[in-house]
Formats: C-alpha cells, sequence, structure tokens
C-alpha cells in the first residue's frame, strides 16, 4: 500500500505538459508587441546601471585595459543560453520561459522549481533597482533625501534597510499601475528611455575615443609611479600588476569575465512575451539575438573608452564615467552620465517587473499557483492580479531592505533557468514528432514491435550482446528520431546533469589543488571528463529531428551542454548563506505546490515516456500577417 502511493506520488512529480496548447486554450493576452518591442525590452532589461560602474570595478582590480576581452567572452557564454531560448521561442508561443521549457521536458517538480525561483529573481531584481533608482537620485541631490528619512523614520531593525524607503516605494507602484494598463503602453516607455540610454552611451563612447590616449593600454611601472607621486590620495590607486594590455594576465580576464557574465542577465524577459508578440516564432529569437549584440556593443565600446580615457588604476570604481570625464578635462559631461544613469535604471526596472507576472500567470493556469492569480483584464488584456501582486512584493522589498546580500541569491535563480532551457533544448531536437501520418505511424510501430531491439536492453544480453548495445548507440540504423533514440537521449541527458555538477563542484573547491597537480583531484576530473565525453558522444550519434524551425542552436549537443556547465559553474561559486536562503525560499515554494499544487494541476495523468518534439508550427495561435 505504501508503495503504491509513492509510485502514484513519483508519477505526478514527472508528469509533463505537452508542447503544443491545450485543446481549446485561447491566448487572452493582447497581440501587440512588435520586434522593434522585444528589443528594446531585451536591451532596457540587460543594459541598466551596471553599464556606467560595471566597468570600472572589473578593470580597475580584475582585468585593466583587457576587460574589453571579459565582456567578449562573457557574451559569448551569454549566447549560448540566448540561442537555447531563441529555438524554444520559435517552438511555441506561449508565455511562461523556462518554466513551461522545463514542464515539458523534465517534469513537474522541476517546472515549479524553475518557476518559483524565476519569481523570486525577477522580485530582487526589481526591488534592488528601484533601490539604486533612488540612491543615484538622493546622490544627484547631495544625500539630502535619505538625510531627511534617516531622521524621520529610521530603522534600527537587523537586515532591514537603515530607513523606509518611501522614494522606491512609490516608483515600484507607479510603474506597476504603468503594467497593468498594458503591454503596450508599458513597451513604449521602455522604448523611450532604452533609446536615451542608447544616446547617451554613444556619447560615451565617441568622447572616448575622441579624449583618449592608447598609451593607456600600454601602461608601465615608471607611469605608476608617477601617478603615485602626483596624487593626493594614494589609496584611491588601484594594483598595476603586470602592466600593459593584460595587466593581471590571463587569470584576471577569467575573473573579470565571470563578473562581466552578469551583466548580460535579463535578456530572458523576451521569452515570457510569447502570448503578446505579434510573431513570437520569428519575433523572440530575433528579439534575444538582437538585444544580446547590442548590449555586448555597449559594454565593449563603454569599457575600451573608460581605459583609454584614464589608466586603468585611477579608476574610481563607485563613479567611473563622471571621474575619467573629470581626468579627462570634460566635467560638464557628468550631467549626461547622471540621465544616462537614470534612464538605464528606469527601462531595467520595467524589464525586470514585466516578466514577473507572466511567469506567475502561466503557473497559475496550469493550477500549481491559485487561481485567482490567472485572472487577466478584460479590456487591458494584461494579467492584473498577477502584476498587481508581484508589484507589491517588489515595492515592500525595496521599501524595506537593504538588498546588497539577496543580489547572489537573485543569480542563483536565474542560472538555474538558464540551465534547465538548454537541458530543454538538448532533450527535444532528439526527440521522434508527434505529428506522423497515419502510415508512418503504422511503420514506427511495426519496427519497435520487432523482436531484434530486445538484444539492445543490458538487464541480460547473450554473448556479445554487450558489444551489440554499444554498437547500436554509436551507429542508430535510423536516420530520424525514434521512440528508442529519444529515450537514449533523454537517459544520456540525465546522466550529464550530475557528471557536470560534480565536475563543477570540484573545479570550484579545489582550484589549488588541480593547478599543483594533487593526483587525486586531478583523477577525479579527468573520469568525470571521459565520462562527459563518452556520454556526450552517444547523444551525438543519435538522429536529430528534422522538422522545420525559425531557429535552431547550431552545434548540438556541444552548445547546449557547454552552456549548461558555465552556469552550473558559476552557481558553485556562491556562498554557504546564499544557499541557506535559497533553502528557505525553497520550503515555501515546496509548502505551497504539495499543499496546494500538486492537487490542482491540469495536468492529471503522468508521462513515464521522454517528451515528443512536435514541429506542428501552431500558427492558429499567431497572427497569419509577418509582423516586424
Amino acid at each position: 500500500m505504501l508503495w503504491h502511493h509513492i509510485c502514484r506520488l513519483s508519477q505526478k512529480l514527472v508528469r509533463r505538459r505537452p508542447l503544443e496548447l491545450r485543446e481549446g486554450s485561447d491566448v487572452r493576452l493582447a497581440r501587440c508587441l512588435s520586434t522593434l518591442d522585444l528589443v528594446a525590452l531585451g536591451v532596457g532589461s540587460t543594459l541598466g546601471a551596471g553599464v556606467y560602474i560595471l566597468a570600472g570595478e572589473v578593470a580597475k582590480d580584475k582585468a585593466g585595459p583587457a576587460i574589453v576581452l571579459c565582456f567578449l567572452v562573457a557574451a559569448v557564454t551569454s549566447v549560448l543560453s540566448g540561442l537555447c531560448y531563441a529555438e524554444f521561442g520559435a517552438r511555441v508561443p506561449c508565455s511562461g520561459s523556462a518554466y513551461l521549457y522545463s514542464y515539458v521536458t523534465v517534469g513537474q517538480l522541476c517546472a515549479f522549481i524553475t518557476g518559483w525561483n524565476l519569481i523570486l529573481s525577477y522580485v530582487i531584481g526589481s526591488a534592488s533597482v528601484a533601490r539604486a533608482w533612488s540612491a543615484s537620485v538622493d546622490s544627484l541631490a547631495g544625500n539630502r533625501i535619505s538625510q531627511v528619512l534617516q531622521g524621520s523614520v529610521p530603522l534600527q531593525v537587523p537586515h532591514l534597510a537603515g530607513y523606509l524607503d518611501f522614494f522606491s516605494l512609490g516608483l515600484v507602484l507607479l510603474l506597476t499601475g504603468l503594467l497593468v494598463l498594458g503591454a503596450s503602453e508599458s513597451a513604449l516607455v521602455t522604448k523611450m528611455f532604452t533609446a536615451m540610454n542608447l544616446l547617451v552611451l554613444s556619447f560615451v563612447i565617441l568622447s572616448g575615443f575622441l579624449k583618449g590616449d592608447l598609451h593607456h593600454w600600454q601602461l608601465t611601472e615608471q607611469d605608476y609611479e608617477l601617478a603615485r607621486a602626483g596624487s593626493n590620495d594614494t589609496s584611491s590607486l588601484g594594483p598595476l600588476g603586470a602592466g600593459g594590455f593584460a595587466p593581471f594576465g590571463f587569470d584576471g580576464i577569467l575573473r573579470g569575465a565571470a563578473t562581466c557574465f552578469y551583466a548580460f542577465v535579463g535578456f530572458d524577459c523576451i521569452a515570457t512575451t510569447g502570448e503578446e508578440a505579434r510573431n513570437p516564432q520569428r519575433s523572440i529569437p530575433l528579439g534575444i539575438v538582437v538585444s544580446l549584440l547590442i548590449c555586448f556593443l555597449a559594454y565593449f565600446g563603454v569599457s575600451a573608452a573608460l581605459t583609454l580615457m584614464v589608466p586603468y588604476y585611477q579608476i574610481r570604481a563607485h563613479s567611473p564615467l563622471p571621474a575619467a570625464f573629470l581626468h579627462a578635462g570634460w566635467a560638464p559631461a557628468r550631467y549626461v552620465v547622471a540621465a544616462g544613469t537614470l534612464c538605464a535604471l528606469t527601462s531595467s526596472l520595467l524589464g525586470a517587473m514585466f516578466p514577473t507576472p507572466r511567469v506567475i500567470l502561466a503557473m497559475a493556469e496550469d493550477g500549481l499557483l491559485f487561481r485567482g492569480l490567472a485572472r487577466v483584464h478584460a479590456r487591458t488584456q494584461t494579467p492584473v492580479v498577477a502584476t498587481v501582486v508581484s508589484g507589491s512584493l517588489a515595492a515592500l522589498m525595496a521599501f524595506l531592505f537593504e538588498l546588497r546580500d539577496l543580489v547572489d541569491l537573485m543569480s542563483i535563480g536565474t542560472l538555474l533557468a538558464y540551465s534547465l532551457v538548454a537541458f530543454s533544448v538538448l532533450v527535444l531536437r532528439y526527440q521522434p514528432d508527434r505529428t506522423l501520418s497515419k502510415d508512418e505511424r503504422t511503420e514506427v510501430e511495426i519496427t519497435e514491435t520487432k523482436p531484434e531491439p530486445e538484444a539492445g536492453s543490458l538487464g541480460s544480453v547473450p554473448e556479445g550482446g554487450l558489444s551489440k548495445t554499444l554498437k547500436r548507440l554509436c551507429s542508430p540504423a535510423d536516420a530520424v528520431p525514434t521512440r528508442r533514440s529519444g529515450q537514449i537521449v533523454y537517459g544520456c541527458a540525465l546522466l550529464l546533469a550530475p557528471l557536470l555538477t560534480v565536475l563543477s563542484l570540484v573545479l570550484a573547491q579545489w582550484p589549488n589543488r588541480l593547478a599543483s597537480g594533487d593526483p587525486v583531484s586531478t583523477t577525479v576530473t579527468g573520469l568525470l571528463l571521459l565520462l562527459i565525453v563518452g556520454v556526450t558522444l552517444v547523444i551525438w550519434r543519435q538522429p536529430q529531428n528534422p522538422a522545420p524551425l525559425r531557429f535552431k542552436v547550431p552545434a548540438l549537443p556541444i552548445l547546449p551542454l557547454i552552456s549548461i556547465f558555465v552556469n552550473i559553474y558559476l552557481m558553485m561559486q556562491m556562498t554557504s548563506m546564499t544557499w541557506v536562503q535559497f533553502g528557505v525560499w525553497m520550503a515555501i515554494g515546496f509548502a505551497i505546490y504539495f499543499g496546494y499544487g500538486i492537487q490542482h494541476s491540469l495536468e492529471k495523468t503522468g508521462d513515464p515516456q521522454p517528451p515528443a518534439s512536435s514541429s506542428e508550427p501552431l500558427e492558429r495561435y499567431t497572427s497569419k500577417r509577418e509582423f516586424v
């Protein structure tokens, strides 16, 4: 009896949602967003205030002028995740982003974990950007706002802010009202602030190239000593390193790239617009790729301009661009930079708040969250309840909390989502097509009922059966995916997940041992790499689904696996306190899932088979016209 209940529970945890939209389901959100709207949303969400600050921090202490290479490496690794999101955006035009993708491939419990952490990431991101917006305005006002609030409404509670931030509270509530009015209105405001931000960044880049000096990329110890002698505050000087273009070596470039990777977080909000884009199967892949390209060019240009205008060891980490213009003799330009910072923060805040209610809506429609959150306003066609709830939560956090300690917690949710999307793309590409003709379906059934494949089972094989099985794994007879080949890929992908996790843990915890050639750590790493390469080769030899898509990730299975490895490795860099906070958040989520979601899910039956791919282009859910 107990075993029966355990089996039923396990079936519920792994039940999957069909890739196609449910029969009779209608798109209730307004299809009003063009490709330009999605690009503006992605750029606005990704290209926040970090472009005005992050370049200075990384260049001064980690990479020097080689920060341009840091952004290049970070952009390439981010593109790996972006390509995976782009393929799923081309597959199915639904809201939900990584939540939906993991529901299709991995199962319900994993999908809930993904969606729950996406909500956490977006809410913390919104609140932290609102606090940064408030701090920027306060800085422009000479810190008078914070002084008044600290004197009027101080907070003396540990882990809370020093005062109640009414400014950020009002800003988040104001933008929540804008999001309730409609997606097109929100997109218009986002486009305006994103355009102003790009104009300011263009001014910064051109000014840097005009006022810059190539000698700042070839600095020596003599230059450093002259700067030390002429400085009134030598403590503000950063380290020289070895001088030159890459003063901190290849290790500094990698450390800087790991920090710069987070500068590209935010493009995934485009994937939540599947039910609001006019032509999602075209606009979502194009929007993701174009927005990442624009962000890379902006980060690359700003970091190059900054290190050309001022020696990297003289950069002021907290206000690099205003100090750089002051150093170059263009002091009034700092006001232009301040205006660009506020525009960037505004568009970034809208970009962080926009996807949250879409993820909540998708989870509520599936029954995993309370059904009341799925209400869509009849006139504005926006998820009004989910928008108000998520906006109120973000406003409350910005009002009460100092969020610097929660930024790493936000990163865990984002990296987990990136990993699951890459996993989903890897699995689905090798699955058989559900939309077979009657004759093709009969042929597949006859093929699968032949007695010969039974020798492929590893349970009991005759002499020589193991070699035949290995040959069948590495040289499949079929040119198109079958049920068996799909199961092989699904099993191999599930095996790769813990292998990559253990490898990332070893590399994160034993870097010094590996560098010194410790035999134990080297042997463990070698065995893990050997297993990963072997399993990857098995996946590579399986036939891919040839169904046409608007966009496909190239070089499978290599690119998704590299993306998964990078994301897991970055997660392993988090502190133990961050993981404790993550555990608390997950405990709250599990209470909701096991207390409500598992009973009210619309997927009533388990699906023990790997997910099937679908090449049907879902055109009846999208406009028949090609929109731009």
